[in-house]
């Protein structure tokens, strides 16, 4: 009986993390069947979605249930159980150690730090801009205009937990920044900084994993997360259309 309760533990720690780091539910379920088959659970049965999961050590037995309610995205957590997940099915990794190799991958932090984040962002801004066409003196406007929205979107998540407030407030601020740029002489297209600046919030894990949770049959998954994502690109569509209103 206390295997079981540690292989529950284990699979429902791994299955946790996975969530919360942005897996899809269909590879969540997966990885939680195959640490049980592994560790002697023949009829182990899961069930995710993106908010909980479900797990039995069999049929008939107790279900047990946890909650998720942060996700964020880090495909390096990810990655991470996966590795995890391979040892324990080669055998190469025992219960108690598999399941203290798991807490300390939940208790770590991968990401990089803001400052990281913010100067990537702003990268990526400026080079979406030229991608889509527009023309080098755009360029650093629209890495500006990427990196203060970006930055603006961590800080108002770390004060409210809505994450269309954050992405609305982001996407508010790099239109007043794309305005001001233009109105103020630097930049040729308004609408090319916009285009370029708002890409790192665009929810593109997100229509990935719903698309690939649906084919995969998971239509609870998948019709959660493609929803989750239309209200992504909603509050950074919102957020722009208000300041072209009041121009």
């Amino acid at each position: 009986m206390r295997d079981h309760v540690l292989i529950a533990k284990t699979c429902m720690l791994a299955g946790k993390i996975m969530l919360e780091s942005g897996a899809e539910t269909y590879r969540v379920e997966d990885t939680m069947t195959r640490i049980a088959t592994a560790f002697g659970l023949q009829n182990a049965q899961s069930y995710a979605t993106p908010t909980g999961i479900n797990f039995s050590t069999d049929f008939s037995e107790a279900t047990n249930f946890m909650r998720i309610s942060n996700r964020s995205t880090d495909l390096h957590k990810i990655a991470e159980v996966n590795n995890i997940s391979r040892k324990i099915t080669a055998g190469e990794v025992e219960l108690d150690k598999g399941l203290t190799l798991l807490s300390s991958i939940d208790k770590g932090s991968f990401s990089f730090p803001y400052y990281v984040q913010i100067l990537a962002a702003a990268f990526v801004s400026g080079s979406f801009t030229i991608m889509f066409g527009g023309s080098g003196v755009d360029f650093i406007p629209s890495c500006i205009a990427g990196g203060v929205g970006f930055a603006g979107m961590l800080g108002v998540a770390r004060l409210v937990e809505i994450k269309f407030i954050a992405e609305f407030f982001a996407s508010f601020i790099i239109g007043i920044a794309a305005v001001l740029f233009i109105t103020n002489g630097i930049g040729d297209s308004m609408d090319k900084i916009i285009i370029g600046a708002v890409m790192p919030l665009v929810p593109g894990l997100q229509i990935t994993n719903a698309v690939r949770d649906l084919m995969a049959g998971h239509l609870v998954a998948g019709v959660s997360k493609g929803v989750d994502a239309i209200l992504t690109a909603f509050a950074i569509g919102a957020g722009v259309a208000v300041i072209f209103t009041f121009m």
